[in-house]
């Protein structure tokens, strides 16, 4: 029989570089949309934390409801 090719502290290493990778794309958009509209210093580091702040809760989200369907 097969066993998996990753072992569990590398499936928890991707994970958790897949849950940082997730929500540092969400907030560096929020940054990216800002610069749109030519922000100030500080409205651009809002717009990345706020950004940040909702890839965290699209997460939190998202790994709340897998866990649901996971047999």
């Amino acid at each position: 029989m097969v066993g998996p090719s990753i072992s569990d502290e590398g499936r928890r290493t991707a994970n958790a570089r897949l849950k940082i990778g997730f929500v540092a794309l969400v907030g560096l958009s929020g940054g990216l949309v800002a610069l749109q509209v030519n922000p100030t210093l500080p409205q651009l580091a809002a717009a990345v934390v706020g950004g940040l702040v909702v890839g965290w809760l699209l997460l939190w989200f998202l790994v709340r409801s897998f866990r649901r369907v996971e047999p």
